[in-house]
């Protein structure tokens, strides 16, 4: 299991991912962070199972999650999660 942080404006986003080749195959966000609605959390982990684990595919996948859902995250942007993301895939 892999794992990365991020130091995001509004808090700090904890990844736990699991890889299979270059793809996401399990994943798990955590943090001191406020996401609204906080189920919205759950479909965003589920949104990214599946994606290629770099920048342009885990954007499209973390864009696409606020458009379907609405989500909101105070002062947390996509390139936020992305960036989290890709710090755990390096780790």
């Amino acid at each position: 299991m892999k794992y990365g942080e991020f130091k995001a404006p509004k808090g700090v986003i904890k990844v736990e991912l699991l890889l299979s080749g270059d793809v996401i195959s399990r994943i798990s966000l955590s943090g001191d962070f406020f996401i609204y609605p906080e189920e919205a959390l759950e479909r965003l982990e589920s949104s990214l199972t599946g994606v290629k684990v770099d920048f342009d595919n885990l954007m499209a996948a973390v864009k696409k999650f606020y458009q379907d859902t609405g989500a909101q995250t105070p002062l947390l942007t996509p390139e936020h999660w992305v960036e989290a993301i890709l710090r755990a895939a390096r780790s």
